[in-house]
């Protein structure tokens, strides 16, 4: 086992840092952060889980080219077993192998595994609500999108949008909205790539604190989408199994260690501190990946704590 130490100094200042950069977002997600073995199990509170057939739409708010949005498309549209996401020709794990995890939390709940469709989408490119957001504004983006409880919004900001916390305190979020007398979730991410990169898009970009370990190549030439991706997929993880609180989650409802956020940094087997793990490579582009989506579409894809074996798993 590959083993990596830290300066005594080093650690310290890492700590304070860290600290500093806490997440207080509900369901807030971090890229950068250091790998810890949680040390308990992910617990059922007995709420309410996203379960059956879960609609998916896209509120694409700002700046995203043709190609960035079918990079994120084509993942959602992989989420199902189908024949289209079964390469056996690149010998790599399927995005739908990846939520099988998911899968396995609904079963121990007594709830229905999900079925991903793909359903509404939004382009909001000259940014109806200014480029600069409040939370406030984005639950009332993902408000004008859905209205029942089946249903998960992915509101997306442009890397020419800056919003409350970003880069600050999370790199995106999950939490819900209320319309009428029905609660639907919702998630926010936003591209990095010209604010933060080094805490948003990190393995893609070079990390700001902690081991300066050379960038890894992104699956699809956008670090910032590719980033982007590595959120979004750790949040649907969470939205879906812990839409409204009180749902799977370790520690305090507050500030939650989720499925995904559990096991922050890992990517493959023998991942430390600043080495993501054991990854696939592309041999013609030298990129990095973990899973092979709709297309034949690459994708990085997070380690998610496993409830079989109470440990981080990843599929590579």
């Amino acid at each position: 086992m590959v083993s990596f130490q830290f300066p005594k100094t080093s650690c310290i200042f890492l700590v304070l840092v860290l600290l500093s950069f806490a997440n207080k977002s509900y369901g807030a997600r971090k890229l950068f952060s250091l790998y810890q073995t949680p040390s308990l199990a992910i617990e059922y509170h007995k709420g309410v889980l996203l379960q059956g057939n879960i609609s998916v739409s896209i509120y694409w708010y700002g700046k995203f080219t043709p190609a960035q949005k079918s990079i994120i498309v084509d993942f959602v549209q992989s989420l199902n077993p189908s024949g289209k996401n079964v390469i056996s020709s690149q010998n790599a794990p399927t995005v739908s192998q990846w939520w099988q995890t998911i899968g396995t939390y609904m079963k121990k709940a007594g709830k229905i595994p999900t079925n991903i469709a793909l359903s509404t989408q939004i382009s909001d490119e000259n940014c109806s609500l200014g480029k600069i957001l409040k939370k406030a504004q984005i639950t009332r983006l993902a408000r004008r999108v859905n209205s029942k409880p089946n249903e998960l919004t992915l509101v997306l900001t442009g890397e020419d949008v800056a919003a409350e916390g970003f880069c600050m305190s999370n790199c995106g979020y999950h939490g819900w909205s209320k319309k009428l007398n029905s609660r639907s979730a919702f998630i926010w991410v936003g591209n990095s790539v010209t604010q933060c990169p080094g805490q948003c898009a990190w393995p893609f970009a070079q990390p700001i604190y902690g081991p300066q370990t050379p960038p890894l190549g992104a699956p699809n030439g956008d670090v910032g989408v590719d980033g982007m991706m590595v959120n979004i997929a750790s949040l649907m993880a969470g939205a879906v199994t812990n839409p409204f609180g009180n749902g799977y989650f370790q520690g305090p409802a507050g500030a939650p260690l989720e499925v995904a956020s559990a096991c922050p940094g890992v990517y493959g087997k023998g991942a430390y501190p600043g080495y993501a793990g054991e990854l696939l490579v592309d041999k013609s582009t030298g990129a990095s990946y973990n899973a092979v989506g709709t297309n034949g579409r690459k994708y990085l894809l997070p380690g998610l704590f496993d409830p079989n074996t109470s440990q981080c798993s990843t599929i590579v």
